[in-house]
């Protein structure tokens, strides 16, 4: 039965008033359009991103018939195509975030097309992590000119790979990368929170700054994870901020990243193998390993006093405080192994809260995570 039937039999049987059944159909309709534009929105872009690719291919097939002067214009055919429909968008489309989108996404594709076919029709000599860290940074303007999400997407991917790919090099110049697309993040988060492009971000951020951060491990890996132990320490405390708390759990990647997080680490801490090697390493606290794992810890211990100075403490327990703990674990664990036993204990008493506060909330979902945090540390221990 449609909306409109229900609003007109409740109109005559005097349930609303004709104002009141105006703003239902006016809510109601703006919610399907809603729906529309965002479905708009995605075949747009899986559209632009399929055509581009079918070009490319249908240049590959006939490339070697080709002359230089056709195959340098083919090469630069599709990041003009790109710059015309960007173009056409701003001036005439500027609105229609579908439009802003596909239009981005192809020309994201055309200019890494034509770099790679310039290079390979002048013979230019380069590496594979040299071709992205161009394409991403001669792409990030469109970010911003085109406020366009799916780009941004595509370059933190291509700056993780980078990061990944050169990590022996410049580390902290990888992370300035992630700097420069920050300001847009912001931009998604206050004005669209809830929309699908902030909770791709979401996950993407978090998900690439795991990744990247081993890029820092040189030879004092024992210090990193004191910093992968307080990096998901800060997830946890932003997850539970009020703008993300609001929202479906599954949006909230900082939460379920550092919980999770924060507890594997744990289980993999809870074997002695790593505190007896812990007790017998060498550990350069002038590294940049220390540095790194010093900047995290603080940045997380500055968000859980500014929870406890806003009385919110026990939104972030237990997780929350457990960097601090295996900080003081770290440390006595350079003279023995007995954080070996106490790593087990505070497993262990992580599950016994968190089931007791599923009980207390009569929450099954927090009950049973209690339960399977108990049921993995029996079953590392019946491994071990």
């Amino acid at each position: 039965m449609s909306i409109h039937k229900d609003l007109s039999e409740l109109l005559e049987a005097g349930v609303i008033s004709d104002a009141t059944a105006e703003q239902i159909a006016t809510y109601y309709e703006g919610k399907g359009a809603s729906k529309g534009n965002r479905l708009f929105a995605v075949f747009g872009v899986l559209g632009a991103i399929l055509f581009g690719l079918g070009i490319m291919l249908i240049i590959a097939h006939n490339w070697d018939s080709l002359s230089r002067f056709t195959k340098t214009a083919l090469a630069f055919l599709p990041l003009l195509t790109g710059q015309v429909l960007c173009g056409y968008t701003l001036r005439k489309k500027a609105e229609s975030t579908a439009w802003r989108e596909a239009s981005s996404a192809f020309l994201f594709f055309g200019v890494g097309a034509s770099i790679a076919l310039v290079s390979q029709v002048y013979n230019f000599s380069g590496d594979l992590p040299s071709f992205v860290l161009t394409w991403m940074l001669l792409c990030l303007p469109l970010v911003y000119v085109m406020q366009s999400s799916i780009v941004s997407l595509f370059y933190l991917v291509g700056i993780t790979y980078y990061s990944v790919a050169i990590s022996h090099f410049y580390p902290v110049y990888e992370w300035s990368l992630l700097l420069l697309m920050l300001p847009h993040y912001y931009w998604l988060w206050k004005k669209y929170p809830k929309s699908n492009f902030t909770t791709f971000h979401n996950w993407m951020i978090p998900i690439s700054l795991l990744i990247v951060l081993i890029t820092f491990i040189k030879s004092n890996e024992e210090l990193m994870v004191i910093a992968y132990m307080s990096l998901f320490g800060l997830f946890y405390f932003i997850g539970n901020s009020s703008v993300l708390l609001a929202g479906k759990l599954r949006n909230n990647s900082y939460l379920i990243l550092g919980g999770v997080g924060t507890i594997v680490m744990l289980l993999g801490l809870s074997f002695q193998v790593f505190w007896e090697e812990l007790a017998d390493a060498k550990l350069d606290f002038s590294s940049i390993e220390f540095l790194v794992a010093a900047v995290l810890s603080l940045a997380a211990t500055g968000l859980l006093y500014w929870r406890i100075k806003q009385g919110k403490l026990d939104k972030v327990l237990p997780i929350g405080p457990v960097f601090l703990v295996f900080i003081l674990f770290f440390l006595l664990g350079r003279a023995t192994i007995f954080p070996f036993i106490l790593t087990n204990l505070l497993i262990f008493f992580i599950g016994v809260f968190t089931i007791r506060k599923g009980a207390n909330l009569d929450h099954l979902g927090i009950l049973n995570y209690g339960l399977l945090i108990i049921t993995a540390l029996v079953t590392c221990r019946f491994f071990d």
